[in-house]
């Protein structure tokens, strides 16, 4: 084994530790105040309602280069990307306009 690999092992050890420990310790600090479990929940509720209409909006249609090797794409997966790169750009719009309003507001007062 070379030490690439066991550097490559060690690094995606700390990457799932680090997301082990991101998911759960804003739960456990939660837990003080129920009310932001709350708007947590609302937040992803509305993140997979917008994935939802983006992914009943997406088009299931597979080119032919990409049904076979090496990309074995099939409708639902192609349907699940497209509605992946929607809710994408969704989101990207809505911070976009996010920040634009702030800038202004803050121009304003």
């Amino acid at each position: 084994m070379d030490s690439i690999d066991i550097f490559l092992y060690v690094s995606y050890l700390l990457i799932i530790v680090g997301a082990i420990v991101a998911i759960i310790m804003p739960l456990i600090k939660s837990l003080d105040n129920p009310k932001s479990l709350a708007k947590t929940a609302a937040g992803v509720v509305v993140l997979g309602v917008i994935f939802l209409i983006a992914f009943s909006t997406a088009d299931s249609e597979v080119a032919p280069k990409y049904i076979g090797d090496p990309f074995y794409m099939t409708p639902t997966l192609t349907k699940f990307v497209g509605g992946m790169l929607v809710t994408t750009y969704i989101l990207a719009i809505v911070a976009l306009v996010g920040i634009v309003f702030t800038e202004l507001n803050k121009a304003i007062r």
